[in-house]
């Protein structure tokens, strides 16, 4: 039985697993040869996406495990659990995983600020007659004000912009108005990813949509039109 030993940085005693003549085995002959010599043992290997496994790597391991369980430490809390003099030292050992991060960026409502929902109309009839196949249109975005048949509507980056595109039927037109009377319509919901330009369009910034109107003179239409 080998007596406990001074932890320096949490100033506690503890019991060592590594120990020899009732000292403590040195850092350098656990992360150099012990540690190599277990993983040959295990086949595994000494190194992972981290870099190489070390003496430091199980509370490196457990801090990021505090940091990203469902009801984790705060940076401070793990400080003083660590027993470290500074926060910047905390920082070193914490790594957020891609659950919290997506989990993070959810709440903030990152991802609903820049994605629309957009209605689509299928016209199945179009499809089972084999209208599609002869280029077609059987695909409509709704767009409030209108139509568009364009089948790379969510590329397309006149969106904002539709009117002098032939692709685009306006809701007061008698074909648009037919197109949506038909009864074999399937109704469908797209998320449309938004530029920046197109997000600060949609939040009724007069500058912005001009702005954007701008930037789409010399790009042409999806029917090779300029405008």
């Amino acid at each position: 039985i080998q007596p406990d030993q001074l932890d320096l940085k949490t100033g506690e005693l503890v019991s060592y697993l590594f120990m020899h003549k009732a000292a403590r085995i040195s850092q350098s002959y656990i992360n150099k040869s012990l540690i190599p010599m277990l993983c040959r043992k295990a086949g595994v290997p000494n190194k992972d996406i981290r870099g190489t496994i070390t003496s430091h790597r199980a509370r490196a391991t457990i801090a990021s495990q505090l940091f990203n369980a469902r009801e984790p430490l705060g940076l401070f809390e793990l400080q003083r659990w660590l027993g470290h003099s500074s926060p910047s030292s905390t920082q070193h050992y914490i790594d957020i995983t891609p659950t919290k991060l997506a989990g993070s960026l959810s709440k903030a409502g990152y991802f609903e600020r820049n994605r629309r929902m957009v209605s689509v109309l299928i016209d199945q009839d179009a499809i089972s007659s084999g209208q599609m196949q002869k280029g077609e249109p059987w695909r409509y975005y709704d767009l409030g004000h209108g139509l568009c048949s364009y089948d790379f509507f969510e590329q397309c980056p006149h969106r904002m912009a539709c009117a002098k595109c032939s692709f685009y039927l306006p809701k007061s037109s008698s074909e648009a108005q037919y197109i949506e009377g038909r009864q074999n319509l399937l109704k469908m919901m797209q998320e449309i990813p938004l530029t920046d330009d197109e997000q600060a369009a949609v939040n009724n910034d007069i500058g912005a949509i001009d702005k954007l109107l701008e930037k789409l003179k010399n790009i042409e239409t999806p029917d090779k039109q300029r405008r």
